[in-house]
């Protein structure tokens, strides 16, 4: 904890301004905490953890704090009699990063760090000895990325823990944005000599001991490139129904409590995907090898065996320590030409399997459906790259019939544990996804009213009213930007010892058991059943630091999550650098006081900035989500079409930035 002291030039604003109008000054101060975002022009929001409204920080009001960091405002509320708030940073809770990446300073034989990020304002020294002099210059003067660790937030001293390489060189760029979240790629030597140590195929006193599934013609479906596959499936007809048998590689197995590996595991808490790469959870001997589904070979699994009736319903299941021989590893690609061509000769072996696998997705889907489960259906970016890591094809990535059906056996699975450990009482992670706040929904429902849409209830809202929504609009202009917007309406998913149900899936029970490969609270979803099953007398002890592991995966996922969208919008800044000057078709896909984002048909991003519009004065108002004129009432609304050029792609900020060519959408 650092704490900051009061900035003076504040006091003195706001002293100045109460002279003036002592009636508005307060009695008290009022303080929040909160997460702060820092602007490139130096201004600040902070983000109040309550939910409220953000509150402004002026530059010389930051207090030290940097983009990121948990921090106490002091509020000036309506400062100048307005609607918004502003404050003062007091105090710094929590930095948010301790990692920098930027290029080295030097000034005769001093040495100092620079940060990349214009939104960090900090000059960093760095001690170094006699004989690292040399070696540094030529760090200095070959511009090489390197990363730096805060030893001392006092007195701004670091040292460099990883060399990166030299500006443009392959894969720095993504090497940069992991490093700045604090993720090391390499695992620590004692993790990787734990990892050479474990076994390369299930030992035969092991598979005795276990029910044996290697007789059903298991499958995986994933994507083409993957290599840690977690989960094989496999379906048939029974009298009465069907029988859904979905097998989860057993992690557990192999990753003991306080062991180097595990506490890695906890340490990274999810793999991370960004564009050219993998970070996993595990070291490749476990997540591509040993813990991975491959076909032809033993592998220890945790079987989730499911009956449905005719409807689709779950009327029995077993869950239990399994060995399977995976029969094919299939793709999504190959799936979903099968199912567009209703045969396939390359597939014939598992066709039955695959159809029935069909069936039940489209049963569980209209489960899901009619017990109001939101289906947010937006498509994700996909950007291919060449040899050298550079992007050369930006495309939509629709989900087909193979990701669904995987997706509704994995829904299954999930629900069918989570209530058997709620059923059993045996302690737990689950995942949870809360009932949206009330004053999102208020917000939500101002922006569906230009619409004529409403959802009936703020308070206590259900998520069949949300999906209504959603269904009215499907396949209309408006369907990108209601649904974005809706989604951000939500809460966020977070993992908890307690089930508080799901949300989005209208589930009322709901965990994460399919992913232990990449997923940190999988893998104590199984530890936590493999003793029920084997060691019940340790239960009680492994339910000690459930709370704990919940939170630090959440936090670990936000992370991933940073870390990937970060990947991608870096790449797709520099896949649009080629089409500086180009106009496109866009739809303004959110309003600010600074300008209005616009989204491509191609799904990137960019900001119009209000200062460019030059035949009006454009006031934002916030009601109405628009930007208006004060003289010709000209505005622009979210989800308006317009058309646009392309005037920068700024790699380094990841931002794209367009002028306006005309407030209807046409084309040249």
């Amino acid at each position: 904890m650092v704490l900051k002291k009061k900035n003076k030039s504040r006091g003195k604003k706001f002293f100045e301004y109460w002279n003036f109008f002592p009636e508005r000054k307060p009695k008290t101060f009022e303080y929040a905490t909160g997460k702060l975002t820092v602007n490139k022009r130096g201004f600040g929001f902070v983000i109040p953890d309550d939910g409220t409204k953000d509150i402004f920080i002026e530059r010389d009001s930051l207090g030290g704090a940097l983009n990121g960091d948990k921090v106490k405002v002091m509020i000036e509320k309506n400062f100048g009699g307005g609607k918004n708030r502003e404050g003062e940073v007091v105090e710094i809770l929590e930095h948010s990063q301790e990692i920098f990446i930027g290029v080295l300073k030097s000034r005769k034989k001093s040495f100092w760090f620079e940060p990349d990020d214009e939104k960090i304002d900090l000059q960093i020294k760095i001690p170094h000895k006699d004989d690292d002099v040399e070696y540094f210059k030529t760090l200095r003067k070959a511009k090489i990325k390197i990363a730096v660790k805060i030893l001392d937030w006092k007195s701004l001293r670091g040292e460099i823990v990883e060399v990166l390489g030299g500006k443009g060189e392959k894969g720095v760029d993504i090497s940069s944005i992991i490093l700045s979240h604090g993720v090391f790629e390499e695992f620590p030597a004692e993790v990787q000599e734990e990892a050479s140590k474990v076994e390369t195929e299930p030992s035969a006193e092991e598979i005795s001991k276990r029910i044996d599934r290697r007789n059903l013609k298991i499958v995986t479906i994933d994507g083409d490139d993957a290599k840690d596959l977690d989960d094989g499936v496999f379906a048939e007809k029974i009298d009465g129904g069907y029988f859904l048998g979905v097998y989860i590689a057993d992690v557990s197995f192999y990753v003991r409590p306080k062991t180097f590996l595990d506490k890695e595991a906890v340490n990274r808490g999810t793999s991370i995907y960004p564009v050219d790469r993998v970070v996993p959870m595990l070291p490749r001997e476990l997540s591509n090898g040993i813990c991975s589904l491959n076909a032809g070979v033993n592998r220890l699994a945790f079987a989730c065996e499911m009956n449905l009736n005719l409807e689709g319903k779950v009327t029995s299941y077993k869950i239990f320590p399994t060995v399977i021989k995976v029969f094919r590893r299939l793709t999504y690609a190959q799936v979903n030409k099968f199912f567009e061509l209703e045969s396939s000769d390359e597939l014939s072996d598992c066709a039955e399997n695959l159809n029935t696998l069909l069936e039940i997705y489209k049963l569980r889907k209209k489960i899901r459906e009619e017990r109001g489960a939101i289906d947010f259906d937006l498509p994700e970016l996909k950007i291919k790259l060449d040899e050298e890591g550079h992007p050369i094809e930006l495309t939509k990535k629709f989900t087909g019939a193979a990701e669904s059906l995987i997706e509704e056996c994995m829904l299954a699975a999930n629900e069918t544990v989570a209530e058997h450990t709620l059923k059993k009482k045996i302690p737990s992670l689950y995942r949870v996804h809360e009932v949206p706040v009330a004053e999102k929904v208020e917000t939500l429902n101002q922006l569906l009213a230009h619409f004529s849409l409403h959802i009936k209830k703020s308070k206590n809202p259900e998520p069949k009213d949300f999906q209504e929504i959603l269904s009215k609009i499907k396949d209309t202009p408006a369907e990108k930007v209601i649904s974005t917007f809706a989604l951000r309406t939500m809460q966020q998913a977070r993992y908890s010892s307690e089930n508080l149900g799901h949300f989005g899936l209208a589930a009322e029970f709901y965990t994460h058991f399919t992913s232990p490969i990449r997923r940190y609270p999988d893998l104590i979803v199984h530890r936590m059943l493999r003793a029920s099953l084997e060691t019940p007398q340790e239960i009680s002890k492994l339910a000690k630091n459930l709370d704990e592991f919940a939170k630090k995966s959440s936090e670990r996922e936000r992370r991933a999550t940073d870390i990937e969208r970060e990947s991608v919008d870096l790449k797709s800044v520099e896949f649009m650098k080629p089409f500086v000057g180009k106009k496109f078709d866009a739809v303004i896909s959110s309003v600010t006081n600074f300008g209005f984002f616009v989204e491509l048909e191609n799904g990137v991003e960019g900001l119009v900035r209000a200062a460019s519009l030059h035949d009006d004065f454009y006031n934002y108002v916030e009601s109405e989500f628009a930007l208006i004129g004060s003289h010709r009432g000209k505005s622009f609304h979210i989800g308006d079409n317009v058309r646009v050029k392309l005037i920068e792609a700024n790699v380094k900020l990841r931002q794209l930035t367009f002028e306006l060519v005309q407030g209807v959408a046409a084309k040249d």
